[in-house]
C-alpha cells in the first residue's frame, strides 16, 4: 500500500470575464475563475500531485507546462491522466480524500457531481471518494474569498 498527498491553491481572477471556474472537471456557474495558465482546477491539480507522491514522477511543472504551452492542453483532466500512466499495472487506486478550503462558491451542493466526474476519470467507484469543505473560519485568504485551496490524499494498493 502507498499513500500520496497533494496540495494546490489558486487565487480568483476577478477581472477575467471569459474563463470558467472548473473544479473536479465540473463547471461552476456564476463564480469567478481561478488564475492560472491552465483551467486552474485546484481539485484535479491536488489529485495530480497526490498521484505524483505515489509514483515519484512530478507532472505539475515541466510536464504540464509542456502540455499547456506547447500542446495547448489546458484541461486539468489531461494532467491527471498523464499522472495515472506512471502507476504500475498492479497498483489500484483504493481511496481518495479531498479537503477543500474556500468561502465561495458553495461546494457542498456540487459534491455528488464532482464524485461522479472523478470516479469516471479514474475508473473507480464513487464510494471510494471523500470530499469535505471548510471555510477555515475566515482565517486564511481562501476562507476570506480570495481563492481556493485543496488538499488530496490518495491510497493505492
Amino acid at each position: 500500500m502507498k499513500v500520496g498527498i497533494g496540495q494546490d491553491s489558486h487565487a480568483f481572477d476577478f477581472k477575467n470575464k471569459t474563463k470558467k471556474l472548473m473544479l473536479a472537471g465540473i463547471e461552476f456557474i456564476n463564480a469567478p475563475p481561478l488564475s492560472g495558465n491552465s483551467d486552474a482546477d485546484v481539485i484535479l491539480h491536488a489529485l495530480t500531485n497526490a498521484i505524483s507522491g505515489v509514483t515519484g514522477v512530478n507532472i505539475l511543472g515541466s510536464v504540464s507546462d509542456d502540455m499547456c504551452f506547447n500542446k495547448s492542453i489546458t484541461d486539468s483532466r489531461e494532467y491527471v491522466k498523464e499522472a495515472i500512466k506512471y502507476l504500475k499495472s498492479e497498483e489500484i487506486v483504493a481511496h481518495i480524500s479531498f479537503s477543500i478550503e474556500c468561502l465561495t462558491p458553495k461546494i457542498s451542493p456540487m459534491i455528488p457531481q464532482m464524485k461522479v466526474a472523478i470516479s469516471e476519470l479514474l475508473d473507480i467507484s464513487e464510494d471510494c471518494i471523500g470530499i469535505t469543505v471548510t471555510t477555515g473560519e475566515g482565517l486564511t485568504a481562501f476562507g476570506k474569498g480570495l481563492g481556493i485551496q485543496t488538499i488530496c490524499i490518495i491510497t493505492v494498493e
